[in-house]
């Protein structure tokens, strides 16, 4: 049962537990399984990323048996909002139209104020939002983290690795990351169901076009993991509904976006099964939480028949068209994921109803998940930003 140790005493005997068997015998016994290259999930790998990714492994695992993490308070960040470059972000209810609508009342999600942060240049005053130049560009992302752990914020680890590679392999100016609600379910309350982080991206994209001026074909929504399922939605709900004042974006930049919750790519075959000791996010799946989280009071099938929910997923009724008038699009996967199987249909998916021209798919083999926030996952994320920062400065 997930989250079976998150009462004390029980936690913290679970932990010093798990710590002592992690350090005292499943690290030694990951060195002995990695040491010979042919034993190695990846041949090409060393050493240090075969017990490294093993290790991470253990680490997610640890944090479903106990609980996630959690995201700063937004009142200790609105305290400081410089250097972090936070700016809050008004609701946008009137925007909410259609089936996400009816979802959101169902799941009782409304539109409220939320946060974001401002990364890269600022203005002479050293301060972060400032307008929008005529040709300005600006890369409006959303942050991984099975859409139930995570944070936007500039101290996150990830975050800073992945916006440093932005930065330093591309033109793009600056950086908007949303800080959107994060999902919760039973034992931890029941909150933010789907559509909340998609209301939340909603509201994101008409600051950036309404308050500071970016022209949309100006705006490239990106995210990693959950997080490129978020800016897949919000691309294809600004493309499908008729928002006032409010166009499609100009490029969508998934990566390694998780678009199958359901994991309908299953079997003996499946990049679930045969990648499953070069990639760590078994616990993610196996203990249902997030698709708990997401569907709330929807019905539980809806996590495989909901294209906004798992757009690659093989139980949809009608993918064609799915993607018809969606923005150019870069999909970057890593040929050690999991995950890998449904990235491959997504791009299909999108081949066939936007053409090959408009879709970049980036494979990069013997890579794990979400690879380019990881530092120590060289030199294939310095290789693969090189391609990244090419595509974002032909836009």
């Amino acid at each position: 049962m997930p989250f079976a140790f998150r009462r004390q005493p029980f936690k913290a005997l679970y932990l010093t537990g798990a710590i002592a068997t992690l350090l005292l015998v499943r690290l030694p016994f990951q060195v002995i399984r990695n040491i010979v290259p042919a034993w190695r999930p990846r041949r090409t790998w060393s050493l240090g990323r075969s017990v490294l990714v093993s290790v991470y492994s253990s680490f997610i695992e640890i944090l479903y048996n106990t609980s996630l993490l959690s995201a700063p308070a937004l009142d200790d960040a609105a305290k400081t909002p410089d250097p972090v470059g936070f700016v809050w972000v008004q609701p946008t209810p009137d925007l909410i139209v259609g089936d996400v609508r009816e979802a959101a009342s169902v799941n009782k999600v409304e539109s409220v104020r939320i946060a974001g942060f401002w990364s890269g240049v600022k203005d002479a005053d050293g301060k972060a939002g400032q307008k929008a130049t005529a040709t300005e560009k600006v890369i409006y992302h959303f942050h991984g983290g099975g859409f139930v752990m995570g944070t936007a914020h500039p101290s996150s680890g990830p975050v800073k690795t992945l916006f440093d590679g932005f930065f330093k392999h591309s033109q793009v100016p600056r950086i908007f990351a949303l800080e959107y609600r994060l999902s919760v379910a039973p034992p931890f309350g029941s909150e933010n169901a789907f559509p909340a982080a998609l209301i939340d991206a909603i509201a994101g994209y008409r600051y950036l076009v309404k308050d500071v001026g970016f022209k949309p074909e100006n705006i490239i929504v990106s995210g990693d993991s959950a997080g490129g399922d978020i800016a897949y939605a919000l691309a294809r709900y600004v493309v499908v509904n008729t928002l006032p004042g409010l166009p499609a974006p100009g490029a969508a930049l998934l990566l390694s976006p998780t678009v199958d919750w359901a994991v309908t790519h299953d079997g003996p075959q499946s990049s679930m099964v045969r990648n499953t000791r070069s990639d760590f996010v078994h616990a993610i799946f196996t203990s249902g939480y997030t698709v708990r989280a997401l569907v709330g009071r929807l019905p539980p099938d809806a996590v495989a028949t909901n294209a906004w929910i798992s757009p690659a997923s093989r139980r949809l009724a009608a993918p064609e068209g799915l993607f018809a008038g969606f923005p150019r699009t870069c999909i970057v996967a890593g040929g050690a994921e999991m995950t890998l199987d449904p990235m491959r249909t997504l791009r299909d998916r999108m081949v066939k109803d936007m053409g090959d021209e408009a879709v970049v798919y980036i494979e990069v083999a013997d890579s794990a998940h979400d690879f380019l926030t990881a530092a120590w996952h060289e030199p294939e994320r310095t290789n693969t930003f090189k391609e990244v920062g090419e595509w974002l400065d032909s836009l």
